[in-house]
């Protein structure tokens, strides 16, 4: 059986991890805009807010150069700042977490849950009742892979400790749920636009929230703490020099190149949506029936970014890492998501009980993790090629 084990090697990349569905209607929004002579933050930028904000329910929307942008922008409008804390996730990006280092603040990690990725609600609350829960500003649950966390709960503990709540959306767009479309749950939701995202403008985010003063702190810190966007010093009677500057803000703000792009993009959101499910079913009736592969977790308003595949290790005599590299040998573009920051050499070094052993279940799961390619314009023969190649690579495998 060994010699068998890497019989199918490839260079060629026979399905791509993810290829953006950009067409006609995208490249003549982006051209008109670049010949109407307003390339930065403009009419483009506007509509698309207003038409995110009415698409989720949140009465405002900010779109900002990137998730990250956005993600400080609200933290800083919640009170996070050197002497408070947020609560978040290890199993997520990086950016997660830093963006409060950014701002000098502390994060506490909460592990995941047992059978999914989202953060565990009962480990949040721990921390809330401990001698750090004093310094909490915020609680930061990530919708990994565009499954919704257990919002409810959430909440929940949020009002209870008197903390704000603030939604790591990158993955989840569009996620309708009983409380509502994540990112307008929450006190802010954060997205990503990202060349990978459901919907995409190439980099990019937008930043969301029904709370009348964190929208104002977050519209003034975005571009420089000005007083005036830019549109309106250009466009309104009175003079483009007369400003305030009222805050030491950031630039964040995204240009209306790709607003432009964004909104044709935000428009075939639910086509995507469609199409995502569509090969997901397929992918779950085929591994439903492989004894060495678990599904991914899934409720109501998972907006299937990504399909996270989890290998039965004790099915299998190869580790993640050897499944993962025999699917890239046949063409497959996999990837990992995500690497708990507790891996990370500056996580490691800032807090010495973030370990694996300290939060179990987040290991436990990167550990048998694959992310498999799920993207809207997937051919058939594609769903299938990914299916076979992890059947065959289970099959070798299998014991």
């Amino acid at each position: 059986m060994a010699e068998n084990k890497n019989e199918t090697k490839t260079n060629e990349i026979k399905v791509p991890f993810f290829k953006a569905s950009i067409g006609e209607r995208e490249e003549a929004a982006v051209l008109e805009t670049m010949r109407s002579g307003w390339l930065t933050t403009g009419k483009q930028a506007l509509a698309f807010e207003n038409e995110f904000a009415e698409k989720i329910g949140a009465k405002k929307a900010l779109a900002v150069n990137s998730n990250t942008s956005g993600m400080i922008l609200a933290m800083e409008a919640c009170g996070v700042k050197p002497g408070k804390a947020v609560i978040t996730t290890p199993y997520t990006f990086v950016s997660t977490a830093t963006s409060a280092r950014h701002l000098g603040a502390d994060v506490y990690f909460a592990d995941i849950e047992k059978d999914t990725y989202s953060i565990d609600p009962d480990a949040v609350e721990k921390i809330l009742q401990s001698e750090k829960g004093k310094n909490v500003v915020a609680i930061v649950p990530v919708h990994i892979a565009g499954n919704v966390c257990n919002m409810k709960r959430i909440m929940e503990i949020a009002r209870k400790y008197n903390v704000r709540v603030i939604e790591d959306c990158a993955h989840s767009f569009p996620s309708p749920t009983d409380l509502g479309y994540a990112g307008a749950i929450g006190d802010v939701g954060v997205f990503s636009f990202y060349a990978t995202k459901t919907i995409t403008t190439g980099e990019g985010g937008m930043v969301t929230t029904s709370d009348e003063k964190l929208a104002e702190r977050m519209t003034v810190m975005r571009l420089h703490g000005m007083d005036r966007t830019t549109w309106d010093r250009y466009t309104s009677p009175r003079a483009s020099w007369e400003y305030d500057i009222i805050a030491p803000g950031y630039k964040c703000n995204l240009p209306d190149v790709l607003a432009a792009l964004g909104r044709v993009q935000l428009s075939r959101a639910d086509e995507f949506d469609e199409k995502r499910k569509a090969h997901v079913k397929k992918f779950n009736e085929a591994f439903s029936k492989m004894d060495f592969v678990t599904l991914p977790p899934d409720s109501k308003g998972n907006a299937w970014h990504l399909y996270l595949l989890r290998l039965n290790l004790d099915k299998l005599d190869c580790t993640r890492t050897d499944f993962a590299k025999e699917l890239q040998g046949r063409g497959l573009g996999i990837s990992m998501h995500f690497i708990p920051l507790f891996h990370f050499t500056y996580w490691k070094n800032l807090y010495a009980d973030f370990t694996p052993e300290n939060f179990s279940n987040a290991e436990e799961h990167y550990q048998r993790t694959i992310s498999l390619p799920l993207w809207p314009d997937m051919s058939d023969e594609m769903v299938d090629y990914v299916i076979e190649s992890v059947k065959e690579t289970g099959r070798v495998h299998h014991v």
